[in-house]
């Protein structure tokens, strides 16, 4: 059984996309977010929400659907690390 791997969290991808000349507090600002929240998502501490997503996908003309596909596989993948315990099949 071959094993995706650990995806990129999306805030790593979104300072790809960041001109080398943008700095973090005016690329928030260019957003409409703040610093604090802009910062949490390029550093992974924070996950991109559908606002986000429209907001990205504006400012460096991408489609929303990318970013928030990038959180889904990188939240699915990180539950997969710790399945759930004790789920049953709901069907007899």
């Amino acid at each position: 059984m071959s094993r995706m791997f650990n995806p990129p969290h999306p805030g790593e991808v979104v300072k790809e996309y960041l001109p080398e000349n943008v700095s973090v507090t005016e690329a928030a600002k260019k957003l409409g977010v703040s610093r604090q929240a802009f910062s949490a998502i390029i550093n992974g501490r924070a996950g991109i929400t559908a606002d986000m997503a429209l907001r990205l996908s504006k400012a460096l003309e991408t489609s929303p659907d990318m970013w928030l596909g990038m959180q889904m596989q990188y939240d699915l993948w990180q539950a997969k690390q710790q399945a759930p315990k004790g789920v049953q099949k709901l069907a007899a």
